[in-house]
């Protein structure tokens, strides 16, 4: 008979550390919350090894000081007041494993009680044995992942692995929970400064309206005013304000169209006044100017200023629409040297509003008109694609470079130098702008639902945003150097109903 005797105690741990380092490894994703899973850590450890209590202490490097992020412990009440303690990082066994990176495994403290005295009276209880793991993060350690008063028996190299091999998770976790809560307040201050933003534009979009509906108004009646005098001594006066306050204008519609707050509060106080003294407005108009209905004039003046209507879905054939939108442009391209070619293909109907779609239709056309120098060419495409239908503009002008590519749609943005910016008539070579028309059209590609896209290859005579193009084809090729090759094509593709 032969007999084999074998001690399963070591194997038995090792089985239990086993299973209790794949409990952990599942139950991580279900504790968003940091502090709930190293309680439910702690408590694990606390079995694993047999322990009184076991914590995972952190160490406030501003404050050089040690503090207990979780811990799990016999008597709830200790639990409490060790959670509260804080300690200087000379008052704790741990400061030494912080100081030389190396865990510590103390059997018998009996031997110093006056050493660590303090800690003892703060946390209510005497710590007789400890085992104690650093937690590290990259090249640096955050804290101490600790267990202390095992109940039988001492710490054995055993207990020292179970715990390294867990104090990395508790390591990583700690990290991760760190990361996410600054990225939540970072969203959380992005969020309620885009708000912020958000509301200021609009008011300030809102505002602009009163102003520049009066000056336009003033303007009409001093053009009547001045009627007598000779047009040429005045006219370009005019002119020039007229233009200006259209920018101005343009500048509101942009605006609005990006930030689209519909709740509007000027109507609705013209109107309740308009109701409230209608018939005193109309005896005081007619009394001083003989006019009848004006108020009905006011009222709708009112309506075109401050009311916003929400657009109505069409359905629309791109190519007749683009087709009439190069026609109602034409006009004020005639100043330019501009060869402009279409390839206009009939395609199934798309359904979009018809306002947002012309002004991104006129947008790129005008884009493409100030982008290109006398002599370039304009190319403006519509084909049928896959599910959708394809409108392009492809203009072979000045390019961009890549850092403008990367924020073309962001607005408010410039694609040349500032000391070459300047603010000219549309359409004419560089007419600088107000940096807002591509992010509109991007805001309208997320909400009419299609896509806006752009490639761009930067003039190589121009290499540079400060490189000022000299406006033509002619004049580029007198300055020598290469040929001017830029282009640009932006896509915008419209999935069919």
């Amino acid at each position: 008979m032969i007999i084999v005797l074998r001690d399963v105690t070591m194997e038995n741990r090792r089985k239990r550390n086993r299973s209790a380092m794949n409990r952990i490894s599942r139950v991580l994703p279900q504790y968003p919350d940091l502090r709930k899973l190293l309680t439910y850590i702690n408590t694990e450890i606390k079995e694993l090894l047999g322990t009184e209590s076991a914590n995972t202490i952190l160490l406030d490097e501003t404050q050089k000081e040690f503090y207990f992020l979780s811990t799990a412990n016999d008597d709830p009440h200790t639990r409490e007041r060790i959670e509260k303690a804080r300690f200087s990082v000379d008052e704790l066994l741990s400061g030494q494993v912080v100081k030389t990176g190396i865990p510590m495994i103390v059997n018998d403290l009996s031997k110093n009680p006056d050493q660590y005295q303090s800690r003892d009276q703060k946390i209510g209880y005497t710590v007789k044995n400890a085992l104690l793991v650093p937690l590290r993060n990259k090249d640096r350690i955050i804290g101490i992942l600790a267990a202390d008063n095992k109940k039988t028996g001492e710490f054995d190299d055993t207990d020292l692995e179970t715990l390294e091999t867990i104090a990395a998770t508790v390591a990583l976790s700690i990290e991760n929970a760190r990361v996410s809560r600054e990225l939540k307040k970072a969203y959380e201050e992005l969020k309620s400064q885009n708000m912020a933003k958000d509301k200021m534009i609009n008011h300030l979009s809102h505002e602009l309206k009163t102003p520049v509906a009066i000056l336009l108004s003033s303007f009409k009646i001093l053009s009547k005013r001045l009627a007598d005098l000779p047009e040429k001594t005045w006219q370009p006066t005019l002119d020039r304000i007229h233009r200006n306050l259209d920018r101005i204008i343009g500048i509101e519609s942009e605006v609005y169209d990006i930030v689209e707050n519909k709740d509007v509060f000027h109507p609705k106080i013209f109107s309740l006044i308009l109701d409230q003294c209608q018939d005193e407005f109309e005896s005081l108009i007619a009394e001083e100017t003989g006019e009848q209905g004006v108020i009905a004039k006011v009222r709708q003046k009112i309506e075109d200023i401050f009311t916003t209507r929400d657009p109505i879905v069409k359905n629309i054939l791109l190519n007749r629409f683009v087709e009439e939108r190069i026609n109602a442009l034409a006009p004020d391209m005639t100043h330019r040297d501009i060869s402009l070619t279409t390839d206009l293909k009939a395609s199934p109907l798309i359904q979009i509003p018809a306002e947002p779609l012309r002004k991104t239709v006129d947008g790129l056309i005008r884009n493409a008109v100030e982008n290109t120098p006398d002599g370039g060419k304009i190319e403006i495409f519509v084909h049928p694609k896959d599910n959708g239908v394809k409108f392009i503009v492809q203009d072979h002008g000045i390019g961009l470079t890549q850092e403008a590519q990367k924020r073309i749609f962001q607005g408010f943005f410039s694609t040349q130098d500032t000391i070459n910016y300047s603010s000219k008539k549309p359409f004419d070579f560089n007419a600088g702008g107000k940096g807002a028309d591509l992010l509109r059209m991007k805001i309208f590609s997320e909400r009419y639902n299609f896509t806006i896209s752009m490639t761009s290859n930067r003039c190589r005579h121009i290499p540079e945003n400060m490189d000022a193009c000299p406006g033509s084809k002619e004049d580029c090729k007198k300055t020598g150097g290469p040929t001017c090759d830029g282009m640009t094509t932006v896509t915008c593709f419209f999935p069919f109903p």
